[in-house]
């Protein structure tokens, strides 16, 4: 019998559309193992499982009429809990926002997909209002990885990897400022994709750094990664940074190929600080492709710190008035990095816009002399939930700050990035982002599946 808890959307959505299975009989399945597994792991933090089962009951419903049934009919997902959800309060990972009232409609994105026939289970854990790379929460728990539950599950979207590492989902939806869905993708052994920026709608969804953050999807297969963008895709007033996406659809785009696509790895920055499993990932997925040639990404260093500096003034002001009022309501760690992004001089603020502008030049002069770059997603692998430092090369370096070491100098100019899981013969699995230029998220999920197909890039359910 098939379980459909190890089974791609995509593979659920075929089964339901024919007659197969029941999207309700799918649904149940999946509730049976967050009751049994989420107590350990801390994934969910709502389970809408009333909703799930009406909207799966509509859909079989509909099968028995004979009506033809949308694209994703009876896959289920979750979203971090920073994603309006129509009758609950919106988290965003915090205890001050539990007091906000309930969400009067859903986040476009959620909307989305259920008007393509995805049927929303719940909302999933994530730090504190997403400024974190670790998977830790100090007021709903910390996520634990379904690989190794001693081990974080990254960062701040960890809910949605553990969720879908555990088979709770095949399908999540994260945010992404500076890292936190590639960050869970690589400790978690998933794809992830954070598309270009303003490619899918934010709209209903709680804002971090709005100069930086993105939403997107993590999943067991990169089809599953281009079905749910192309579900999403669209302009949307709600987000005016939202211009809608690729014109035509990523899904029939994943099949063809990888031909004529130069490709080169990351070298400089992108080498110091990874440690030697993160170094053969890479040689793994460049081996696989071809990809001989080193190219250097300019003051990827310097981007990373006025990344930073960025995220810090930014969220700071967004969060201004509840450090006034409920300061002793954060989490620690969260409420220091605000404070501490209070005190920046606006000058500094100043500076990385107009680095930032510099920057985004010199890497599009670089993808006119190539089409793809491979990096490392992380340093490491996923560290001991309660670990504090990792050490790479002799250096003892923090976990909380630079597991998204590598992530950041992409998203600080919003490049289309997939994140692509390798495992090693023994131990757990780390990613590797396929980074293209601004628009080619066609390109970035091309070489994913390629790597994908030719068995070098795969993800497993855990347990």
């Amino acid at each position: 019998m098939t379980d459909w808890t190890h089974e791609s959307g995509a593979r659920i959505a075929a089964a339901v559309q024919a007659g197969d299975v029941t999207a309700r009989s799918v649904v149940e399945r999946h509730l049976d193992v967050i009751e049994a597994r989420n107590p350990l792991l801390k994934a969910f933090t709502d389970v809408t499982a009333g909703r799930a089962l009406a909207n799966a009951e509509r859909i079989d419903a509909r099968r028995r009429r004979g009506e033809a049934l949308p694209p994703l009919a009876g896959m289920p997902f979750a979203v971090k809990n920073l994603f309006d959800i129509a009758g609950l309060p919106t988290r965003a990972g915090s205890k001050i926002n539990r007091d906000r009232p309930s969400s009067e409609s859903d986040a476009t994105a959620i909307s989305r997909l259920e008007a393509a026939g995805a049927i929303l289970i719940g909302g999933v854990n994530m730090g504190e209002y997403a400024y974190d790379f670790t998977g830790r929460n100090a007021h709903d728990g910390h996520s634990r990885n379904p690989h190794d539950p001693e081990r974080m599950t990254g960062g701040s979207s960890g809910g949605s990897g553990g969720c879908v590492a555990a088979g709770m989902v095949p399908v999540a939806l994260g945010s992404d400022t500076n890292g936190s869905i590639r960050v869970p993708a690589s400790l978690c052994g998933l794809f992830g994709l954070k598309p270009t920026y303003g490619a899918l709608s934010r709209g209903g969804s709680f804002p971090f750094v709005t100069s930086l953050d993105h939403v997107g999807p993590l999943a067991r297969s990169v089809e599953d990664l281009a079905r749910v963008h192309d579900a999403m895709r669209g302009r949307d007033p709600r987000d005016p940074a939202c211009w809608g996406g690729p014109v035509e659809p990523l899904a029939p785009q994943i099949e063809t190929g990888i031909g004529g696509l130069r490709i080169a790895r990351a070298g400089g920055y992108f080498t110091r600080l990874a440690s030697p499993q993160a170094l053969e990932a890479v040689e793994t997925v460049a081996g696989a492709l071809g990809a001989f040639q080193v190219a250097e990404i300019p003051e990827a260093e310097r981007a990373r710190a006025a990344a930073f500096v960025m995220t810090m003034t930014e969220g700071a002001a967004l969060h201004q008035e509840r450090l006034r009022q409920r300061i002793a309501d954060f989490d620690p760690e969260v409420r220091d990095r605000l404070l501490a992004g209070a005190m920046l001089p606006g000058a500094w603020y100043h500076r990385a816009q107009v680095f930032r502008a510099w920057y985004k030049e010199a890497v599009a002069e670089l993808f006119r002399q190539v089409d793809v770059l491979i990096a490392p997603a992380t340093p490491v692998s996923a560290p001991l939930v309660d670990q504090r430092v990792f050490t790479v090369d002799g250096q003892d370096l923090p976990v909380r700050a630079n597991l998204g070491i590598f992530t950041q100098p992409i998203s600080f100019i919003g490049l289309p990035v997939a994140a692509v899981p390798v495992w090693p013969a023994e131990g757990m699995p780390i990613g590797v982002q396929v980074i293209a230029a601004a628009g080619r998220d066609d390109v970035v999920l091309r070489v994913a599946r390629h790597l994908e197909r030719a068995g070098v890039c795969t993800s497993r359910v855990a347990g």
